[in-house]
């Protein structure tokens, strides 16, 4: 019978051990996590690993669906299978069978069957990189934003603690986001500097689609004084996608994971 898409095995009438999965990857080369008909996403390289373990033809549920280019530190998902694997068996398996993707399955657990990457998730935690120097990035190449005039952080905190709350974040909106309001709670948005590098850390319940790099760009043009602060207000105001600041490039971006019911307190990075 086919699976039903929230991902429910009693819907279905099946009763199969459901898997959470703790998943790392570079966003390089990826269409982003989910399935596009355009090329290779994350989850399609996964699944495709999972039937070449044990040839079933499952169906992941993740926590954040990251854009191309985007990365990932501790991506949840979860999947579940008709046989009752250990989970470590499972966790060396796909790793296996990932390769040579950049992806790789960090943790593997058996949970409860109400356990949702998506639904179950309380929090999200995303930071994006910039690194502020003159010169190019060659090791960091493709995994951090390359801004070379002088960031102002101070002027960028500001305007960030300006944007923390609950608000309409439509000027921060991609036109095919599918979010169905754009009243957002962002419940943390911080920038700070650790030498050449510029860091900005947020956390919500959920995001729109390209709303941490909208925020991101808009942050950057206060930085470099091309704003002022008090801009934030106007373009909260505006509701209008083209009063923002560009989108900052993807591959700055990092998914660092997601809060669950039971977990242990997550440590911000910054």
């Amino acid at each position: 019978a086919a699976r039903p898409s929230c991902g429910c095995r009693h819907a279905a009438g099946l009763n199969m051990p459901r898997y959470r999965l703790e998943i790392e990857y570079d966003g390089t080369g990826f269409v982003g996590w989910q399935r596009q008909p355009n090329g290779l996403a994350v989850q399609q390289a996964l699944e495709e690993a999972f039937m070449r373990f044990c040839g079933e033809d499952v169906t992941l549920f993740a926590a954040g669906r990251t854009d191309t280019g985007v990365h990932a530190l501790a991506q949840t998902a979860h999947a579940d299978l008709q046989r009752d694997w250990p989970a470590d068996k499972v966790m060396m398996a796909l790793n296996y069978h990932l390769k040579p993707h950049p992806v790789c399955v960090r943790e593997c657990r058996i949970v409860d069957e109400d356990f949702h990457a998506r639904f179950s998730a309380l929090r999200r935690h995303y930071l994006y990189r910039i690194l502020n120097r003159a010169a190019p990035p060659v090791l960091d190449r493709e995994r951090i934003w390359h801004v070379a005039p002088a960031l102002d952080v101070d002027a960028m905190n500001e305007a960030a603690a300006r944007l923390i709350g609950r608000h309409d974040f439509s000027s921060f909106r991609a036109a095919q986001c599918q979010a169905k309001s754009p009243v957002k709670t962002l419940d943390v948005l911080k920038v700070c500097r650790r030498g050449e590098e510029v860091l900005i850390y947020t956390a919500a319940r959920s995001f729109m689609h390209n709303q941490v790099r909208a925020m991101t760009g808009t942050l950057a043009e206060i930085g470099r004084g091309r704003w002022p602060v008090s801009r934030i207000g106007d373009i909260l105001a505006a509701r209008d996608r083209q009063a923002a600041g560009p989108n900052a490039p993807p591959w700055g971006l990092y998914f660092l994971g997601a809060d669950y019911p039971g977990d242990p307190p997550r440590q911000p990075p910054i």
